[in-house]
């Protein structure tokens, strides 16, 4: 099933979000500001751009491998989640774990997006739950 995502550029810097290559799942997100995040310290970063999700979806924003690998750039709140209903100006919050300052350039992609499907769900209260072969294994209980 092809969704549809409507894009408004807000900013005579923005660009439309895309994929680097057919198939991928993200799509590249590219900043419109200059901007240095120090070494150890994170940064709201402005896309210039906001969207119309389709119903029953988020977006979710993720760090982009290369600028993790390189520089030590990640996002802070990764996956930061983009409700359905947010119509604002999409930005990113950057954290720089490196050493050393790091500038964020004007048409830098700065981080990836996923568009995916949200699973609504009615929850229950109640006093019993099932019992599984992990039952309550906490942090490495399934193996090494």
């Amino acid at each position: 099933m092809e969704y549809k995502v409507k894009i408004k550029l807000i900013n005579n810097e923005a660009k439309l979000p895309y994929r680097a290559n057919e198939g991928d799942a993200g799509m590249d997100l590219f900043s419109i500001e200059e901007k240095i995040i120090k070494a150890g310290e994170s940064e709201l970063i402005r896309t210039g751009i906001q969207m119309e999700l389709p119903e029953g979806t988020e977006a979710q924003i993720r760090p982009r491998s290369g600028l993790a690998l390189k520089h030590s750039i990640t996002v802070l709140n990764s996956p930061g989640t983009i409700d359905e209903g947010y119509r604002g100006e999409i930005q990113v919050i950057l954290i720089n774990h490196g050493k050393e300052d790091f500038k964020v350039e004007k048409q830098m992609r700065i981080a990836q997006m996923v568009i995916t499907p949200v699973i609504q769900v009615k929850l229950e209260r109640t006093e019993v739950l099932s019992n599984t072969e992990r039952d309550k294994g906490g942090f490495g209980s399934s193996g090494e």
